[in-house]
């Protein structure tokens, strides 16, 4: 168990674009009805919006806070156990799924300080689940309404002032990358650690400039393969190794040059690979049979939030990366990002 004396509530602060996770046990029919093919990820078109409302009616229903950054956090809050360790900032609706959102969030013990619009509905994910495919339809709605001006307000502010670590995954690099550079740059200024995550190839792609702005700004930088890659080639490193791509990432430069980037891909059932200073550590992951994996959904937010636990109790590296390895286990054993009561981690 960890102890509750190392750190203090709100140590962790995260913004992200929330969504509710709507999980159902889905039949070919529907999969059809609104043409979405199993295990693909899409956002969702006009033809798929009356699905999230006729997800409510299907037996067993489950629904789960989400979205990269608050699964991430979630993670911390669980593993942490003292309630209010971290806080979350983001934008939903006053609707029904707003409300359920909200209620879960806060059941984890997570200090969310939500946006509210009027614009957009809460943002949803209908998880169809088929034996062992998962198909994802993500509309993100409401969260793309974030506006910076929920900095301003003083009690959002307190949080911002209080954290001594932030975790901003590259998502909302698409929505308000002005409200990620504004807390990046109080990170800096203050000696703070700020992570961040590639969160997915088409960030790299389609986003360079805010990703860029932001970049002399991140202590850590979590990506998986497949965005180290589309990294690579944004940077224009000329290579595809991804060792030489953390390496030359690591390297780039940084507004606080005392405080070393440091750059973590994780390369699924391979070692993760990390770079400090241009030089390579690689660790070994937990191994698991192809029989125990139940969705790989969310693992690499559950990487991350098992990392972050350890960092923000001030434990060496191999030790944040052993908790990731624990977490990033367990979430692929079970259905979307839910957790257990307890953890086991020691």
């Amino acid at each position: 168990m960890l102890c509750f004396f190392y750190f203090s509530e709100g140590v962790l602060l995260g913004y992200g674009n929330p969504l509710l996770d709507i999980t159902i046990q889905g039949a070919s029919e529907f999969l059809d009805k609104y043409d979405l093919k199993a295990d693909a990820a899409i956002l969702a078109e006009e033809k798929h919006m009356p699905m999230y409302d006729e997800m409510l009616s299907f037996k067993d229903v489950e629904f789960t806070p989400g979205g990269a950054t608050l699964n991430a956090i979630r993670v911390v809050q669980w593993l942490l156990e003292k309630p209010h360790a971290t806080s979350y900032l983001g934008c939903i609706s006053k609707d029904k799924f707003g409300d359920i959102l909200e209620k879960k969030a806060k059941d984890a013990k997570v200090n969310v300080s939500f946006q509210y619009t009027d614009e957009a509905p809460t943002g949803t994910c209908g998880v169809v689940v088929s034996g062992s495919h998962r198909s994802l339809c993500a509309n993100l709605a409401a969260a793309n309404c974030f506006k910076e001006s929920h900095l301003d307000k003083e009690e959002n502010w307190e949080l911002v002032e209080k954290a001594k670590y932030f975790y901003i995954a590259g998502f909302p690099l698409t929505v308000c990358p002005s409200a990620i550079l504004r807390i990046a740059k109080h990170a800096s200024e203050n000696n703070k650690t700020f992570c961040s995550n590639l969160a997915a190839p088409f960030i790299c792609q389609f986003f360079k400039d805010p990703l860029s702005q932001v970049l002399p700004y991140i202590d850590y930088l979590f990506g998986n393969e497949e965005e180290a890659l589309e990294f690579g080639k944004m940077c224009e490193f000329d290579t595809e190794d991804v060792e030489e791509i953390a390496c030359k990432a690591s390297l780039l430069p940084k507004e606080n040059a005392a405080r070393p980037r440091i750059v973590i891909f994780t390369r699924g059932a391979n070692s993760t690979v990390v770079a400090k200073e241009g030089k390579v550590e690689k660790y070994e992951v937990i191994p698991i049979s192809l029989e125990e994996i139940v969705d790989t959904n969310a693992a690499g937010d559950a990487f991350v939030g098992g990392f972050l636990s350890q960092l923000v109790l001030d434990k060496p590296i191999a030790e944040c990366l052993r908790c990731g390895h624990y977490a990033a286990n367990l979430i692929i054993r079970r259905s979307g990002c839910s957790l257990p009561p307890k953890h086991n981690f020691k």
